[in-house]
């Protein structure tokens, strides 16, 4: 669901580890009704790990689960972060032993995972083609055909903002205004800002590095073609992209320095932080906890260059596990559109599944904190904005982790931007 700091050393040995890995293991005959929900259990109690980060929703699910299978027991383990969730999981699987029975997988490093597709079980069945948008599935679909992970949410992008502070530097303050006024290019959002900085003290977005997520979703190969090319430091979209954020946030002022998850950033919601900032669904749920006490946030349907998506992630059933049709059912469940929907209430995880997208609950959600904005509306209209699925091959994760420490340089003053280019650059080459 969120990118976080990549540990290179880290995975640098974890991937020798994985190659070193023999042919999967002999697995348990999972149903083939388990894709649909249906659950398959044994003759006896079971108990199901489960593992997922950040915030999901499931915590309800999981107790309205467990009330209609007595005799399946489910223990949650949540990592704090995905990148505490992806170091753990990329460990275990090395040494073979310690996954759960359903792990969660965040959609920038699975392609990590995806060339070790042979090390989960297949969950393609009948009853899931057509499920999800057919980008989604893509993504978690080897080339033998073996679907590895049922998709839980994707992360269609609105923008949130503070319509107190807007009103307070005299521009227009209801959602549909500010759609208007923000408009819906890099340089329209932009130009905002600059007519926001004028009358405001307040910085108009939280970082670079949030903002550059936004915009390089948008470029449909940015770090590494299919056939495994890495084109990160000579792709002209991705330098042009660089500078153009560099320029918005630093030259003419527009950024917060707020690098999303650190400690400052997490306080700014409580002081003026930022006037607005790119928001995929799930980011609704993250500020209405962060701001709380706070009024004036709410949600424009619009977003810089028509559509984006940030975020989203899958539940795996490794071959590990010793109940893989028990655990297929309790994924095929927790990933179904009625479930789907209530993690959206809970927590703003916008549903993958089709079926949940056309669905009036769906479109009939608001969120009071938000002014009452209809985010179901919102965010199913700006997923079906999204043109561009960029492909993300084996090296996005720690590729895309270089250029935000590039940019985190250049907020804390550490380094200038053609410095702290120059540096990505070589990172980029360490990585082989």
């Amino acid at each position: 669901m969120k990118p976080r700091q990549t540990r290179f050393q880290a995975l640098a040995a974890i991937t020798v580890g994985l190659l070193a890995l023999s042919a999967c293991g002999a697995s348990a005959d999972a149903d083939n009704d388990a894709g649909s929900g249906n659950t398959a259990t044994a003759s006896g109690p079971v108990t199901l790990k489960l593992a997922t980060f950040n915030q999901f929703g499931y915590e309800d699910l999981i107790t309205e689960y467990m009330a209609a299978h007595p005799n399946v027991k489910i223990e949650h383990k949540k990592a704090a972060t995905s990148n505490e969730a992806r170091d753990n999981l990329n460990t275990r699987l090395a040494a073979g032993s310690g996954l759960s029975d359903v792990e969660a997988v965040e959609v920038d490093w699975l392609p990590e995972l995806m060339q070790y597709s042979d090390k989960f079980v297949d969950l393609k069945s009948p009853d899931t083609d057509g499920r999800w948008l057919d980008w989604k599935t893509k993504a978690a679909t080897d080339s033998e055909g073996r679907l590895i992970g049922y998709g839980t949410d994707v992360g269609p992008e609105a923008i949130c903002y503070r319509a107190d502070l807007f009103e307070k530097a005299g521009l227009p303050s209801d959602r549909e205004a500010v759609a208007t006024l923000l408009g819906n290019t890099w340089e329209s959002y932009f130009a905002a800002g600059a007519q926001f900085k004028a009358k405001s003290d307040v910085p108009w977005f939280d970082s670079l590095g949030a903002t550059w997520q936004g915009m390089i979703n948008q470029v449909e190969t940015a770090y590494e073609t299919p056939e495994g090319e890495v084109i990160a430091t000579t792709n002209p979209d991705v330098k042009k992209t660089y500078d153009a954020v560099v320029k918005a946030g630093i030259n003419d002022g527009l950024s917060a320095k707020l690098q999303q998850w650190s400690d400052d950033w997490v306080a700014s919601f409580q002081d003026n932080g930022f006037a607005t900032m790119l928001c995929p669904g799930w980011m609704v749920g993250v500020i209405e906890g962060n701001a709380k006490g706070v009024k004036g946030w709410d949600v424009a349907n619009t977003f810089p260059g028509g559509g984006g998506n940030w975020g989203g992630s899958y539940l795996t059933v490794p071959n590990q596990s010793k109940h893989q049709a028990e655990a297929k059912a309790l994924a095929a469940w927790l990933t179904a559109p009625e479930q789907q929907i209530k993690a959206f209430k809970k927590v703003g995880a916008f549903p993958s599944q089709t079926a949940a997208l056309d669905n009036p609950e769906l479109a009939a959600v608001t969120v009071p904190f938000f002014n009452n904005a209809p985010t179901g509306k919102i965010f199913a209209e700006r997923a079906k904005a999204v043109t561009v699925s960029p492909f993300k091959g084996p090296k996005y994760f720690p590729i895309n982790d270089a250029m935000q420490q590039a940019l985190t340089r250049i907020e804390d003053g550490s380094a200038t931007p053609e410095a702290s280019w120059e540096k990505f650059v070589a990172d980029v080459q360490a990585l082989g």
